[in-house]
């Protein structure tokens, strides 16, 4: 059965950082591309950062800097590391697994929320 599953969410204060975790079981990770979205209230899912099965990352201009992706494949997982963080990156965070023959996202996780707060 194929699931992801994300953690490391949290409260963290303006200018803060946070690594969330994205592991996978059922299947093989490396052999995906790996997108992190987020969604906050009153607005859409948007992609925020994506590693490639050959190590290639691509980031939203918003996070550009600021955050970075990163997969341990010996380990199915794929992290985010997000620094200078803003109440703006309040969200919740899902990984999502893009099939490689159709080029959709189309496994998802549960989600993580991430709050940016004094």
């Amino acid at each position: 059965q194929v699931q992801l599953v994300e953690s490391g969410g949290g409260l963290v204060q303006p200018g803060g950082s946070l690594r969330l975790s994205c592991a996978a079981s059922g299947f093989t990770l490396d052999d995906y591309t790996i997108g992190w979205f987020r969604q906050a209230p009153g607005k859409e899912r948007e992609l925020v950062a994506s590693i490639s099965s050959t190590g290639s990352t691509n980031y939203a201009d918003s996070v550009r800097g600021r955050f970075t992706i990163s997969r341990d494949n010996g380990k199915n997982t794929v992290y985010l590391q997000m620094s200078s963080l803003k109440p703006e990156d309040t969200a919740v965070y899902y990984c999502s697994a893009r099939e490689p023959l159709t080029n959709i996202y189309n496994y998802w996780g549960q989600g993580t929320q991430v709050t940016v707060s004094s």
